[in-house]
């Protein structure tokens, strides 16, 4: 089977370089502490979905973490650049803003941040997938919780695991045992025909998705134990890659699906997703 091409070229502090060449200092404070922020847009025929409301998340977790706010034009202009270098017909946009270049050290330096566009090639998902549980925990009360920082090391060991489990994605709890969400996803369940999701609280991301299916679906927030991935009629995740994708399978419980109210939400944001690009 012959995989689609990568994209070659990536935005880089002002500058489109090839995405194989070294383009950032080996002191950059995103990749010496993870000290950085991220989205993640769905991109298609050379635009990308929902670029407002990732550009307001993107501003949120660089404050978190104090960060000058990022230039919504700046990016917008290497967004526009990078999906006109490399025409893709569905593709992961990727936007990075880190600390820029510092000590060798948890303190910041006095460069300014390091702003990267890259794209991925992606495939359209599946309608139905598997999820593990696993044992790590998500700390609501973490000084990063509900920021979309670049420190994912734990995303990517819990991932690991899930794959080994035939899974597609990994939920955890936090640490007060309650349901969160996924290592890059956010889930929903159907229990008694209600379409809830863990509350921000949870310390969960604030899925641009999951914003969308809660407005749009009539979705309500409820504080879940794990136990309801075991007692719901059905499960689903959300993320901008996935849009809505039903689960079929937590762990060894298996669950018929899409059930309607997943098939539901899945129309519903297809049609209304086509509809409007930037909602």
């Amino acid at each position: 089977m012959q995989h689609p091409q990568q994209p070659t070229t990536s935005w880089v502090n002002g500058a489109l370089v090839d995405s194989a060449d070294p383009a950032l200092s080996v002191l950059d404070h995103g990749l010496t502490t993870g000290d950085g922020v991220f989205e993640t847009m769905k991109a298609f025929d050379g635009r990308a979905f929902a670029v407002t409301r990732h550009l307001g998340r993107l501003t949120r977790s660089a404050r978190g973490l104090g960060l000058p706010d990022p230039d919504h034009d700046l990016v917008r202009e290497a967004c526009a650049a990078v999906l006109a270098a490399n025409p893709v017909p569905l593709g992961r946009l990727r936007v990075t803003y880190t600390g820029g270049a510092a000590p060798l050290g948890s303190e910041r330096g006095d460069d300014a941040p390091t702003l990267v566009v890259s794209l991925g090639t992606a495939t359209r998902r599946p309608d139905t997938t598997a999820v593990a549980v696993v044992p790590w925990r998500r700390n609501e009360h973490s000084a990063v919780a509900g920021l979309k920082t670049t420190s994912y090391a734990e995303n990517v060991v819990a991932l690991a695991a899930a794959h080994r489990a035939r899974a597609s994605e990994a939920l955890l709890a936090n640490t007060a045992g309650r349901l969160c969400e996924g290592t890059g996803s956010n889930v929903f369940v159907v229990l008694g025909g209600r379409l809830l999701t863990p509350p921000l609280s949870s310390g969960c991301l604030a899925g641009i998705t999951r914003q969308l299916v809660v407005d749009w679906c009539g979705a309500e927030e409820a504080d879940l134990p794990m136990d309801a991935l075991r007692d719901a009629e059905e499960i689903f995740l959300t993320s901008s890659l996935r849009d809505v994708q039903a689960v079929t399978r937590v762990d060894d419980h298996e669950l018929p699906g899409p059930g309607p109210v997943t098939a539901k939400a899945m129309a519903t944001f297809a049609q209304r997703s086509g509809d409007d690009l930037d909602p």
